[in-house]
């Protein structure tokens, strides 16, 4: 490979003698340079890019910055230290990105930010595909509502024993934080019982209707020995208005994939279930009871049934997950393999069998 300094006759004098324009165009064009031939790149020579980069990048521009920033987020061979650099940046524009996303950020590097910087790193951090517990410890103590919300909607997250105890102090009084966490499957009972000792009865009803069958039984039980009496729930989801609108559509002949993936999107439940029940054939009741459970399939099974789209299943994917949760990206693209090898006769097998049985659900 040419090196960077012959490409850019009087680099060293740019460096030495400090013009900042010189600095900024330099920055620039070598950066360029690595972006374009990165996936090429073996790693000394990531390394001698990252040697100039580190010193040229702080005289760019910042929305030079901000972009080279994007692209650096997205590649498993950036150069660590730039990136390092950048992430510390108190410019939430450039830092946010890597953050976010840059797959060469360690654990180390990202507690010593979650330390130092404010809300805004915060709420980026929180929006890592995976969080570890070291980090989500020092989340749950410097985090304000916001970063503290969606953190514990991140399912990639994990949390300590301390962690989670601090997060359902946190939930006390926070009824939208009190229904996240109330869903996510790591949360143990004796946590559970927590969060219900410090919710308000319809939060707790709330967080019944939303949460899957498994969790209704817990949170049943938790009640029940919160206050040594039987607790009795009843769902209250309605699916009557959802299926006045699910006919109208039907008669119109507007009933289609595309208005699926609108309720999906629009996080409207009921109009999918009955949108999806009117399109597959299985019962209301049936399907609400399986995409209320802990597994994904019954959602590729009818979607790959009624030959929908791969961005559709998608949609009821995070539907059934909820506003206030992230999905992992690895579980993302496991059911986007799943749902690409699956059969549409398997899956036909499978919702006949739905079918025949939709008085045991």
């Amino acid at each position: 490979m040419t090196v960077a300094t012959s490409l850019i006759p009087g680099l060293d004098d740019m460096v030495k003698n400090g013009d900042p324009r010189r600095l900024a165009e330099a920055a620039r064009r070598i950066a360029a340079l690595f972006l374009q031939d990165a996936a090429h790149l073996v790693p000394r020579h990531v390394e001698f890019f990252d040697g100039l980069l580190v010193d040229l990048v702080p005289h760019a521009e910042l929305k030079e910055r901000v972009e080279l920033a994007e692209r650096l987020s997205q590649l498993a061979n950036a150069p660590r230290i730039l990136v390092g650099q950048m992430a510390r940046e108190n410019e939430l524009l450039v830092a946010g990105p890597l953050l976010r996303r840059s797959p060469v950020i360690d654990d180390a590097l990202l507690l010593e930010i979650a330390r130092a910087r404010g809300q805004g790193h915060l709420l980026a951090l929180s929006e890592r595909a995976s969080l570890s517990a070291d980090l989500t410890d020092v989340i749950m103590v410097r985090g304000d509502r916001d970063v503290v919300r969606r953190t514990a909607g991140n399912s990639g997250a994990r949390f300590s024993e301390r962690g989670y105890s601090t997060l359902v102090q946190r939930a006390n009084g926070d009824g939208v934080l009190t229904l996240t966490v109330g869903q996510r499957s790591d949360l143990s009972e004796a946590h559970l019982k927590e969060l219900l000792a410090g919710s308000l009865d319809v939060i707790r009803r709330r967080l019944f209707d939303v949460a899957r069958p498994g969790r209704q039984a817990e949170i049943k039980s938790a009640m029940s020995e919160l206050s040594g009496l039987p607790v009795h729930f009843e769902s209250s989801r309605d699916f009557v208005p959802a299926q006045r609108t699910i006919l109208k559509l039907h008669a119109s002949g507007d009933l289609n994939e595309a208005a699926l993936i609108g309720f999906a999107k629009a996080f409207q439940y009921e109009e999918s279930i009955a949108a999806l029940a009117a399109m597959s054939g299985v019962a209301i009741p049936t399907l609400d009871r399986l995409f209320s459970g802990d597994r994904r399939d019954p959602i590729l099974i009818v979607g790959k049934t009624i030959g929908l789209e791969w961005a559709t299943v998608r949609a009821l994917i995070l539907l059934r997950l909820g506003p206030h949760r992230l999905a992992a990206p690895a579980d993302i693209e496991n059911a986007r393999v799943n749902f690409g090898r699956l059969m549409p006769s398997t899956a036909e097998r499978v919702v006949n069998f739905w079918k025949s049985r939709q008085t045991a659900f």
